[in-house]
């Protein structure tokens, strides 16, 4: 019988079992994983399981539909090296070490978060937010905190941020860009979500670097910027994520900004393929390759290697889209905002929300929504179907979003 290991234990892993099974693939599937839980949900790590001390691990699938697939699960167990020419990993778990063979290997080795440089990983009083056990310690320690750093104003920053002040934390962030989020969303957004966070009580300083923490009987106790030290209780480092390709460059696999697989997910090994965060890819929207974070990419991707590895080849051509949400305020976007298209601000036809419309000519390419998912919703799938509403028409909110002409 084909066997089919999958190595990682995020949303990629999860969906790619799911789907195979859905689709009756013939073959053994086993997954690997280095955490000791089973696939779970990420998204409430950086609010819900920070700040309830009875939140439970979120799980994507129950212990059982594991077991009644027929997939057998390989938790705590870390894969060592990629056997390429024999087709074996080298894993080591708390029972012992060996290989494991495959005929077909799939990473779903997700991202690693950026750490602090010059500043050991496990300093007590400094905080990352990738794992269910990080969120566990983050959730423990944050009682205690009076005052809360939180370095970077990206996304998982912005809404650690938000969730400490409602615990009702004295907050300040970081951010080394002159706006929040600069890469990812418009001056808009960035704008409107400044302001949401400083109406909240949250101290934001933009355009500004750390030069590094004061360590006092080995524990993080300030923030030094510009040469003065800010006291503080907890630092949550939100630098970003990199793609972990370890173990494929080690196997000598194509690396570049992700393991480097086609519209199919398939990398230049034809045993070995690539989804989810690790991964860079091409896509038809964008002209050159993408590496993405996200839930939607991941679970889409894990469809599309599902369907190739079923016989059934497809390229991904799915619109990304994404979601943060930062206390009251709930951000969705579809598409990717660069800068130079056209926008047109639509107030949301109920409540104080609205949408950001970013225009190619009279193509629709991204909308920012806060606090508007009828509008987002609409207009992803015009835009899901290669159509766009006009663009004057898409600023008066009584005017429904529908295809142009």
């Amino acid at each position: 019988m084909t066997r089919l290991v999958i190595v990682g234990g995020g949303h990629a892993a999860a969906q790619l079992a799911a789907s195979l099974v859905e689709k009756q693939y013939a073959g053994q599937i086993v997954l690997v994983s280095d955490e000791p839980h089973i696939p779970y949900h990420r998204p409430p790590l950086s609010k819900t399981l920070i700040k309830d001390p009875e939140a439970a691990l979120p799980e994507l699938k129950a212990a059982s539909f594991y077991e009644q697939a027929g997939i057998e699960l390989r938790l705590g167990t870390r894969v060592r090296a990629i056997d390429r020419a024999r087709k074996a990993l080298e894993v080591s778990a708390v029972q012992g070490s060996g290989t494991l063979a495959y005929d077909h290997l799939v990473l779903a080795t997700g991202a690693t978060a950026r750490e602090l440089p010059g500043v050991p990983a496990d300093t007590p009083g400094v905080h990352y937010l990738r794992t269910y056990a990080q969120a566990q310690a983050l959730r423990e320690a944050l009682p205690a905190a009076g005052r809360v750093a939180v370095l970077g104003g990206g996304f998982i920053g912005l809404e650690i941020a938000a969730t400490a002040r409602q615990l009702g934390k004295e907050v300040v962030v970081f951010e080394a860009m002159p706006r929040l989020l600069a890469r990812s969303v418009s001056p808009e957004i960035s704008a409107f979500l400044l302001e949401t966070h400083r109406k909240a009580g949250t101290d934001i300083r933009l355009d500004t670097r750390v030069d590094g923490l004061e360590v006092a009987d080995g524990r993080a106790v300030a923030v030094v910027v510009r040469g003065e030290p800010l006291p503080v209780d907890l630092v949550v480092a939100g630098l970003g994520a990199q793609p972990d390709v370890e173990l494929a460059r080690a196997a000598g696999l194509d690396c570049r900004d992700g393991i480097v697989v086609d519209a199919t997910m398939a990398t230049a090994d034809p045993a070995v393929s690539a989804i989810g965060d690790c991964t860079s890819f091409p896509h038809p929207a964008w002209p050159q390759p993408l590496r993405l974070e996200s839930v939607q990419n991941a679970n889409d991707q894990a469809r599309t290697l599902a369907a190739r590895l079923c016989g059934e080849p497809q390229p991904y051509a799915a619109v990304p889209w994404f979601w943060s949400d930062q206390g009251d305020a709930r951000l969705q976007i579809t598409g990717l905002w660069r800068p130079g298209y056209d926008s047109v601000v639509r107030p949301a036809s109920r409540g104080n929300g609205f949408s950001v419309l970013h225009f190619e000519g009279a193509q629709l390419r991204v909308i920012e929504s806060v606090n508007s998912p009828v509008d987002q919703m609409t207009a992803r799938k015009l835009m899901q179907a290669g159509q766009s509403p006009d663009r004057t028409a898409s600023a008066d909110p009584a005017a429904p979003l529908k295809p142009a002409g």
